[in-house]
């Protein structure tokens, strides 16, 4: 391990009645998890207790947090069903039901088309979503008028981002084995690229010598603040773009007239793990964290440039197994064999394992 790398381990387990779905950091050392009894705990990290609940939805997907601006206290958007909902929380009651909802929309088309993953814009002026029927959107909070891309994935469709520094550009991943690039104020397609399966390789690496029991669907999907796309497929490999990376080619990305992450000349794919990569997140520009169904959480650096004859590659610089589990949903969320739900707090360590800070990964 070089002087550079940073390693995390597990410090702190709470155990929650309910399966856990999914989870966001929120302000002031909050915790929100969301479960797929229909409810939403809200948690003090200090001190592990619940300091606000929400009961009696559909099973929860996916929570994000708008932050409190002048004309709005803190906001809480999350996935039910086929519904999106607010609940603000300028509120003395402990225990919330969709009565204190500030806003319910429907945007699933019928009753089996669930909203997957909610994702928020950096000024909290917009909300993506995307759907099991493959369809992704966005919500203008200005106004809650709802928008859908005019192209989608045609079968479920489960990660969507915006694109850092690029307000009107959205990035989905699908089952199709597909990613998929919007100009959201036209509602069209800007480019796409299509995973191959496994044992075809793109890139510089070498094809995978192992079968594959998955095809290539994009379970989980991360953009670093540079730019720099990340997806993992469900035979175990990440897909990196590196093309839309801010400063590449001596800043000319900041000149381009959009984002470029899909371009072919600065992509690869790679296998990282021997199970589906259900969680990923960008720690800095470029470096992240995967974790697999099984439990199995790595660190990896994306290396080299792909312009002068240098050769773009993952090198994966650390790995552990999560403790108590049965499958993961989300990073730091797993599933007990007894139904109730787990959610494993890591801390950050420096390198010499005597400093340690608060570390959640939720994205």
């Amino acid at each position: 391990m070089t002087a550079s790398e940073t390693t995390y381990a597990s410090f702190r387990t709470l155990k929650i009645p309910a399966q856990v779905t999914c989870l966001a950091a929120g302000g002031a050392g909050q915790l929100t998890v969301g479960s797929d009894d229909g409810s939403v705990r809200i948690y003090d990290l200090s001190t592990l207790k619940v300091v606000k609940a929400i009961r009696g939805l559909a099973s929860v997907s996916s929570v994000v947090w708008q932050p409190q601006n002048a004309s709005q206290p803190d906001c809480l958007w999350l996935a039910s069903g086929r519904s999106v909902v607010a609940f603000t929380m300028d509120t003395d009651k402990m225990i919330l039901t969709m009565s204190d909802a500030h806003l319910k929309l429907e945007v699933g088309s019928g009753d089996d088309d669930a909203v997957n993953e909610l994702t928020m814009n950096k000024n909290g002026s917009q909300v993506a979503f995307c759907l099991d029927s493959g369809v992704v959107g966005v919500i203008n909070l200005c106004n809650n008028e709802v928008s859908r891309m005019r192209n989608g994935h045609g079968t479920v469709c489960g990660s969507v981002r915006f694109v850092p520094n690029r307000p009107g550009e959205l990035v989905s991943g699908g089952y199709n084995s597909t990613l998929l690039h919007f100009d959201i104020l036209q509602s069209k397609l800007l480019s796409q690229d299509d995973l191959p399966p496994s044992g075809i390789s793109i890139g510089a690496m070498a094809p995978s010598s192992g079968l594959a029991m998955s095809p290539p669907f994009i379970l989980s999907l991360d953009i670093s603040p540079t730019g720099v796309l990340a997806a993992g497929t469900a035979d175990g490999r990440i897909y990196v773009g590196t093309s839309g990376e801010a400063g590449a080619g001596g800043g000319r990305q900041n000149r381009r007239r959009k984002w470029e992450g899909l371009r072919s000349d600065g992509r690869i794919l790679q296998e990282v793990a021997q199970g589906p990569v259900t969680a990923l997140a960008f720690t800095s520009p470029r470096e992240l964290l995967t974790c697999t169904l099984l439990g199995s959480v790595a660190s990896h650096e994306i290396c080299g440039p792909v312009s002068n004859g240098g050769q773009l590659t993952i090198r994966s610089t650390w790995n552990r197994n999560a403790g108590d589990i049965f499958k993961v949903n989300a990073m730091v969320v797993w599933f007990q064999k007894d139904g109730a739900g787990v959610i494993e707090i890591w801390e950050e360590m420096g390198t010499t394992g005597a400093d340690l800070s608060t570390k959640i990964n939720c994205e």
